[in-house]
């Protein structure tokens, strides 16, 4: 009774989630189909709450909600004047700048007070990469390689890419890509690995269902998840509130 006891007490479950970008229909899917799949003790979210979609207030609310832990992305601090919007494509910029309308004090308050870096037991928490934080992204193997030694832990979470993607660095120096599929369990062993979970709210691999991932830290197990959700709740909201077509028409495609 007492080992079995003990084992319950150690075992963790945490919700891998990042870019959320104001898709509250996303969002409350991937938080059912968390909860379908059995209990999670914290989320770990790895940044951009806001930007693109038309509910920035309800999802930064809905995420204060949970048990979780959040960094700052790219979007969050461009709503709340932090970083300038120049490197932002029109309409990236068009959709922070009407974002910034929506912010109640208590979620500009939120947004300020992320951190660029969280670390959690053997995870590195970063929104753009360990190297910069808030804009690189890592999407070659040459990137992922440099940024390995910008972290201590074993692992490494990113977003901003919004691709599901693995980067893994060996005792012998070596980097390499691998597929991160949908649906398969990846093992945490030896190698250093930058781990990389989709988007939430604005998948760009050409999958348009919402991407998360659980990790087991019993089982040392990462697995990643898709989510159907209703695009065209999201797309017909965006309309109403005036975002850019452009925004609106991505969603379908997952570009």
């Amino acid at each position: 009774m007492v080992k079995k006891l003990v084992y319950c007490l150690i075992r963790m479950r945490y919700a891998i989630i990042a870019d959320i970008h104001a898709n509250l229909t996303a969002f409350v899917t991937v938080l059912v189909d968390m909860e379908h799949r059995g209990e999670v003790e914290e989320v770990w979210c790895l940044g951009d709450i806001v930007g693109y979609g038309p509910d920035p207030h309800q999802c930064i609310e809905l995420l204060r909600q949970t048990n979780h832990v959040c960094v700052a992305g790219n979007h969050d601090w461009a709503a709340i004047g932090k970083i300038d919007t120049f490197e932002f494509n029109p309409d990236a910029a068009a959709a922070c700048q009407w974002t910034a309308t929506k912010l109640t004090p208590r979620d500009i308050t939120y947004l300020r007070g992320l951190p660029l870096v969280i670390e959690r037991d053997d995870f590195t928490l970063v929104h753009g990469s360990p190297r910069e934080p808030i804009w690189e992204y890592i999407l070659s193997i040459s990137a992922a390689k440099e940024n390995f030694a910008h972290f201590k832990s074993k692992f490494c979470l990113v977003g901003h890419s919004h691709v599901p993607l693995v980067f893994r660095y060996n005792h012998a120096g070596s980097c390499y890509f691998s597929q991160f599929p949908t649906n398969k369990v990846l093992m945490l062993g030896k190698e250093r690995l930058i781990i990389n979970p989709g988007a939430v709210g604005q998948p760009r691999d050409g999958d348009p269902r919402a991407s998360y991932a659980i990790y087991d830290s019993e089982t040392s197990q990462v697995e990643l998840y898709r989510v159907s959700y209703n695009v065209g709740a999201t797309q017909a909201r965006m309309v109403e509130q005036g975002l850019p077509m452009r925004l609106v028409a991505r969603l379908s495609r997952g570009v």
